[in-house]
């Protein structure tokens, strides 16, 4: 028992780290001049995928899948929505709305994983 109880506040641990990499690129999204650039969000990414085979089983499992499927969404928004900065306003509107969206996605996965709550896949 002792075992698994390690293994379940380690990856609480895991996942309030990535959590909160995912919120500082998120919440620095929606403040103007603020960008973190993607190095952050690429040290959350390989933290999540080396230690989502860690979480098979437990309910942890489900928040490693949000924050992948976030970032995967978030990053593809981002992408589609370039060619709108050639117009700027549009792009920063884009851009802004999506980070909302983000940091809504973050704080929602961080609230259930502090409840000891799984993601709805």
């Amino acid at each position: 028992m002792d075992d698994q109880l390690a293994r379940l506040k380690s990856l609480n641990t895991i996942g309030v780290i990535s959590y909160v990499l995912h919120l500082v690129v998120a919440v620095a999204g929606v403040v103007p001049g603020a960008q973190m650039g993607v190095g952050i969000l690429l040290v959350a990414l390989v933290i999540d995928l080396i230690k989502r085979p860690d979480a098979v089983g437990t309910w942890h499992e489900s928040h490693f899948s949000w924050r992948l499927r976030t970032l995967l969404i978030v990053g593809v928004l981002y992408l589609v929505t370039i060619p709108l900065w050639l117009l700027l306003l549009p792009g920063m509107l884009a851009w802004w709305l999506i980070s909302l969206w983000f940091v809504y996605r973050i704080i929602k996965g961080m609230v259930r994983m502090n409840a000891g709550q799984t993601m709805e896949v």
